[in-house]
């Protein structure tokens, strides 16, 4: 494959087979967050447009479930290979519009690179039974389907891999799609993968990307009668409005809800110090906390309390700051003034409950250096709350069983890590968090294309990648056949 020239007209939307403006009359304007240039101006789409989208979504996706398996892989793999082909383009456009470093640009082109080969084997892996009946000459068959369309909302963090995570495996599996992506990342999150996929050779109106106002699109997008499920990564709060209406709507839909995170990482007191205060700036800084899976709550054993925070703030303070687009970058801009405001307040509020400061510098512009705590209590909002920013508090636990117990003491329970000298202890201890993934002596930040990713508690309902993403982008049918006459009661 030939190097391809950068994509052109990403102010365009991809809506029932062509590129084209948005009619509702309104213009988004995309702007980078460290430096705000303005990286495109996109006519945001309407409810006519989105309708549009779902009907051709539900026309062309008889056609996509009918080609052979074969064929859906190969567009698969052909998204992958303009996956390589498109790398530095990629990485440019993470860096500029949803502010990533370069170093967290490259691991989420890996990780949609990923997906999509994953993905890529799932059209060969959807199987069907047969069961055994205990009626005379009848044969249970079950057939595994695909749903229909999907439609997926995608978040502006980590915009490309999020709705890759859900679009590959839907359409590999022989749904069509129709994708809103967040109004801070519209050409990451959406309108990148709907050029790939249109590279690659994916039918047109299998795919929409649809960018437009959530308080136009939004519930719209949800509460659609061709929609059979709604995949949506996002917070807790808009989440569970999402499963309202689609448990509570007109027309009923499956649900895949990845939500929010207060991830703690523990220590206990036989770990290896060294290891766990550099997994901690890893796992907390990694594209500034702004992932659902980051490090939210230090908690540490007593023994070792002083000693960790010691070794942590030291790594921490080292973390080059400013511009995403340099090599070193670690802490680039946070993704709006919005956001900066809230965790402002959040730091106020840190210092009014108590913490000790251990770790500040005021912000330049949209970059804010990180800020870590010490002491803070399990009834602060610092431990309470999800974070999703440069923000951090350790909190120390009398013993293993007080960790525990401050691990648990969350309504959420997405990702976690555990830190110990005896693996088998930490097992036990991940075994006793109530938390979708745990990891031992590691980061909370994981997510491979192959592993079960999803939440308990208030961190969502289902689970993405591998057989797990096979089960909930299909369905199953039973069907019958009864081979000789049957013999009935009446």
């Amino acid at each position: 494959m030939s190097q391809p020239g950068t994509y052109q007209n990403l102010h365009l939307q991809y809506i029932a087979g062509e590129w084209r403006p948005g009619r509702s009359g309104r213009t988004l304007e995309d702007r980078s967050p460290y430096d705000q240039q303005l990286l495109a101006t996109i006519p945001m789409a309407s409810r006519e447009d989105l309708d549009d989208a779902y009907a051709r979504a539900a026309q062309a996706q008889l056609a996509w479930a009918a080609t052979g398996p074969a064929e859906r892989s190969a567009v698969l793999l052909r998204a992958v290979a303009i996956f390589d082909h498109r790398r530095d383009e990629i990485v440019d456009w993470l860096i500029r519009e949803s502010g990533s470093t370069r170093i967290k640009a490259g691991i989420e082109w890996a990780s949609a690179r990923a997906i999509t080969l994953e993905a890529a084997s799932f059209p060969g892996r959807v199987q069907g039974r047969i069961l055994p009946s205990g009626i005379a000459g009848k044969e249970s068959r079950v057939y595994r389907k695909p749903l229909g369309v999907v439609g997926i909302i995608s978040p502006w963090n980590f915009p490309m891999h999020l709705t890759q995570r859900s679009l590959a495996p839907a359409l590999a599996v022989g749904n069509a799609a129709v994708v809103k992506p967040a109004s801070d990342t519209p050409v990451t999150g959406g309108l990148l993968l709907a050029r790939i996929f249109e590279e690659a050779g994916l039918p047109p109106g299998v795919l929409s990307v649809v960018v437009g106002a959530g308080s136009e699109i939004g519930d719209a997008l949800v509460e659609h009668p061709v929609p059979a499920l709604i995949s949506f990564t996002g917070s807790t709060e808009v989440g569970r409005g999402i499963g309202r209406i689609a448990s509570g709507g007109e027309h009923l839909k499956h649900v895949a809800l990845e939500l929010g995170g207060n991830g703690p990482f523990v220590v206990l007191a036989d770990a290896d110090l060294e290891q766990a205060a550099h997994a901690a700036a890893v796992g907390k800084f990694l594209h500034i906390g702004q992932i659902c899976m980051a490090i939210n709550r230090i908690i540490v054993e007593q023994p070792v309390y002083e000693r960790f925070i010691e070794l942590f703030v030291d790594r921490v303070s080292k973390l080059p700051v400013g511009d995403p687009s340099l090599p070193d970058t670690v802490i680039g801009p946070v993704i709006s003034a919005k956001q900066l405001e809230g965790l402002q307040k959040k730091i106020a509020q840190a210092k009014a409950d108590g913490a000790r400061v251990l770790l500040e510098a005021p912000a330049k512009g949209q970059v804010l250096p990180p800020h870590v705590f010490a002491d803070v209590r399990p009834d602060s909002e610092l431990f309470r709350n999800e974070i999703f920013g440069p923000l951090v508090g350790i909190s120390a636990a009398r013993d293993e069983e007080h960790a525990l117990e401050l691990a648990n003491a969350t309504e959420y329970g997405l990702s976690s890590a555990v830190f110990t000298g005896s693996l088998e202890r930490g097992a036990w201890f991940a075994q006793r968090l109530r938390a979708g993934m745990t990891h031992v002596n590691d980061i909370p930040v994981n997510d491979e294309a192959n592993a079960p990713f999803g939440g308990e508690k208030n961190s969502g309902i289902g689970r993405f990648n591998g057989d797990w993403a096979i089960e909930e982008f299909t369905t199953d049918h039973w069907i019958s056949v009864q081979r000789v006459p049957r013999a009935y009661p009446f």
